[in-house]
């Protein structure tokens, strides 16, 4: 008797490297990332915003591609307009 043999490997150069935009954009619309920033990087991602008091913990609501959507003092407000705008929110550290 003779016992069949199956071969599991996994050719991984047959699919290709999701490209980075491609990537940004998954969960958009879907996603909203709640990350704690501090003031003196507020202007990073949030160029308008007006000159802050340095020091102070905040915190920043991202969309899934990085946008800037909030910034506030508040990480339950954050999570909160994630929610009311039908995103689901999930932290970044």
């Amino acid at each position: 008797m003779t016992t069949a043999t199956t071969d599991l490997t996994i050719d991984t150069t047959a699919n290709p490297a999701i490209d980075p935009a491609e990537f940004a954009a998954l969960g958009e619309g879907h996603i909203a990332y709640v990350r704690p920033i501090r003031s003196d990087e507020v202007r990073s991602l949030f160029p308008q915003a007006p000159e802050m008091t340095p020091g102070l913990d905040l915190f920043a609501l991202l969309s899934a591609s990085g946008a800037p959507i909030l910034l506030t003092d508040s990480r339950e407000v954050a999570v909160a307009n994630a929610m009311a705008h039908q995103l689901f929110p999930v932290s970044l550290h």
